[in-house]
């Protein structure tokens, strides 16, 4: 592990037990004698290491262990085995000075008061963390500026949009301007708009500040726009510590070509992959690198084609199939 590394995890476990209920009536009263118990492994064995000033991104499916993983390094759950240290702290011993220097971001929990305008809760912000006002100030009109919700601060949360209401939830979270960011999906049910205002605002923060961020998201619009480094964990085991370009071009042996058949039909003598997707007389295929050529020369002598587009595939559909190669990795 570096010395350097402002996150550090060293073989973090979490497992849980979880009672196990029996099915009808008879097994209810059974269960009242002879519980039946199971072991969940949730995190399993999890090695990495964070620089300062890194924008990481934390990528699984659900359930893969991401959010137990950032709930371990920002303290709020004990792991069963391993260390961690966060700012050169333990995060669950919670020491004072530790809790002033991070932020938790979770993107399906409130820490506003939801019939208050957003201004009273940073208020109440500035009071726990014992924050100078003249500063308070200061980062606050910077934070407002930068989101650009000048007009939003004075109305009651409620009434806001979850765009909104994102945008909010960063700003509290970044008034005592933490040096380290854990942030679970912070874009989740935002349109692409919001999305995009989100990433901007991270990423300007992360420039001025120079905020170490750890990033879960399953938007990979998200993990494109912000991060060069991904960590994949997948049944709790770290299967991948990399740079991103390194899955796309491990899973890059696939292109995909678009056909925009001439003439109002299809051709009726056409023969097309069962995986073929077909719209009006447009036609998207998946095809394997070394076959394009070959694919598309054998088309244009079969049947009139007015526009071709050979693209590789979405960020999406190349996580998903690692995600789908790496899920027999087994449980110990």
């Amino acid at each position: 592990m570096n010395e350097t590394a402002i996150i550090r995890a060293e073989g973090l476990c979490r497992t849980y037990t979880v009672y196990e209920k029996q099915p009808g009536l008879i097994g209810s009263i059974r269960s009242l004698w002879n519980r039946k118990y199971r072991t969940v492994v949730a995190v399993d064995n999890v090695s990495f290491s964070v620089e300062p000033g890194e924008i990481v991104g934390f990528l699984g499916p659900n359930g893969a262990g991401k959010t137990t993983t950032l709930k371990m390094l920002s303290g709020l759950i004990y792991p069963s085995s391993g260390t961690a240290s966060v700012l050169g702290f333990t995060p669950w011993e919670r020491a004072d000075s530790f809790r002033r220097q991070f932020s938790l971001v979770m993107g399906q929990k409130n820490q506003l008061w939801w019939d208050l305008p957003a201004s009273d809760s940073f208020d109440l912000h500035r009071e726990v963390y014992s924050l100078p006002k003249d500063r308070f100030q200061t980062v606050l009109g910077e934070l407002i500026e930068m989101f650009e919700v000048s007009r939003l601060v004075r109305q009651p949360v409620r009434e806001l949009s979850l765009g909104e209401r994102m945008k909010m939830e960063l700003i509290a979270s970044l008034l005592h301007e933490p040096k380290v960011l854990l942030l679970d999906e912070p874009t989740i049910g935002l349109d692409v708009v919001a999305q995009q205002t989100i990433q901007r605002c991270l990423r300007e923060y992360n420039r001025l500040k120079q905020a170490t961020i750890l990033l879960t998201s399953h938007y990979m619009r998200d993990v494109e726009a912000l991060c060069k480094r991904v960590l994949v964990i997948t049944n709790g085991k770290l299967v991948h510590d990399g740079p991103l370009a390194t899955i796309v071009q491990r899973l890059g042996s696939i292109k995909q070509i678009r056909l925009q058949f001439a003439g109002e039909s299809l051709p009726a003598n056409i023969r097309l992959p069962e995986s073929s997707r077909v719209q009006g007389t447009v036609v998207d295929l998946s095809v394997s690198r070394e076959l394009v050529s070959e694919t598309i020369s054998r088309i244009l002598e079969q049947h009139p084609v007015s526009d071709i587009t050979v693209t590789d595939p979405p960020l999406e559909d190349v996580v998903a199939r690692y995600f789908q190669e790496t899920s027999e990795v087994p449980k110990t």
